[in-house]
């Protein structure tokens, strides 16, 4: 195209910005979350001058201010509020993008983030890490241990790729692939009036000394659940002193009460001791399902989704029912 008579070349500022990078995007959606170099420099693993850097340059590319800085605190421009929205729905295609490249390569190779709730790992990481070490020797399992709330928010987020937990979640966007049923079992010291019985009435539930974990673990809503069905009073006292299910075993086994805990998680728990002893509820017991979640329409779903039916296969050995 002819310019112009009397234009001549124009100004960066006067035409389009330069193209930001992705280490720009990223160094200012961190500082955009912490309002803090020095945090946000540390969330995404870079040094604080390579961010603060990194920040100025994409403000001169951009020719915006996006912080207000004061010897005391970092504010979001107007500007910056709105572009803070736009940088992370780049960052979350990028994201996107990559994924779906990793996904055209082999299957179960790369990386593969699982989440696992506290009342699964101790008992079943043993054959998930078998079976990913046996069959598919290529994948960069890495495993965190969080509660559901936190693991639900990972996946959600793109931090974690698949869960290991208890279902139904109920979570949009969220598919469940159904694993196994266990069924609850009675945990109380041996000289208790119930100690090896297998036929005990969910309503010895509406009285009994109840020790609990802690909130936020799901593994005490599927117990409160449990009793309310059994008939037991609304607030009828429960001891809730334990995060997690080895100090909640101790506890039984000092004589503080009873508590419930899944069928996986006996032997491991209860071995131990000898002032212990277990009861099986009469049919049809009280039971959890545990399954695999992922995001729905994920780029891996096919290899999730065999992961799961290997993983089923798996746990044919525990005192589970597997759900095919």
């Amino acid at each position: 195209m002819v310019s112009p008579i009397g234009s001549g070349p124009q100004p960066a500022s006067a035409g389009r910005a330069r193209q930001p990078s992705l280490a720009q995007l990223r160094a200012f959606v961190a500082v955009a979350e912490h309002l803090h170099f020095r945090d946000a420099a540390a969330s995404i693993s870079m040094s604080q001058p390579a961010l603060s850097g990194a920040v100025a340059a994409l403000e001169e590319a951009l020719d915006v201010q996006l912080f207000e800085r004061t010897t005391r605190k970092v504010l979001l421009s107007p500007a910056g509020e709105r572009l803070a929205t736009r940088a992370r729905t780049v960052l979350e295609a990028m994201g996107d993008f990559l994924e779906e490249a990793e996904a055209a390569r082999a299957p179960f190779t790369g990386v593969l983030r699982l989440g696992v709730i506290p009342t699964v790992a101790p008992y079943l990481l043993p054959t998930v890490l078998r079976l990913v070490h046996d069959r598919y020797p290529a994948l960069d399992l890495q495993v965190y241990e969080e509660q559901t709330s936190s693991l639900l928010d990972g996946l959600t987020h793109g931090r974690l790729d698949l869960l290991l937990l208890a279902v139904p979640l109920g979570v949009p966007g969220v598919t469940e692939l159904p694993l196994f049923d266990e069924d609850f079992v009675l945990v109380m010291p041996c000289d208790h009036w119930l100690a090896g019985r297998d036929d005990i009435p969910r309503s010895a539930l509406r009285e009994l000394d109840l020790l609990l974990l802690d909130e936020g673990h799901c593994l005490r809503d599927q117990t409160l659940d449990v009793c309310r069905e059994a008939g037991r009073a609304p607030g009828t006292p429960e001891t809730t002193s334990a995060a997690g299910l080895s100090t909640l075993v101790q506890l039984v086994g000092g004589g503080m009460g009873v508590t419930l805990l899944p069928r996986t998680a006996v032997r491991v728990e209860t071995g131990r001791s000898d002032r212990l002893a277990t009861g099986s509820f009469a049919d049809p017991a009280p039971s959890r399902r545990i399954a695999l979640a992922m995001r729905s329409g994920a780029a891996r779903q096919g290899e999730f989704e065999e992961f799961a039916e290997a993983l089923r296969g798996a746990v044919g050995k525990l005192p589970v029912r597997v759900v095919r």
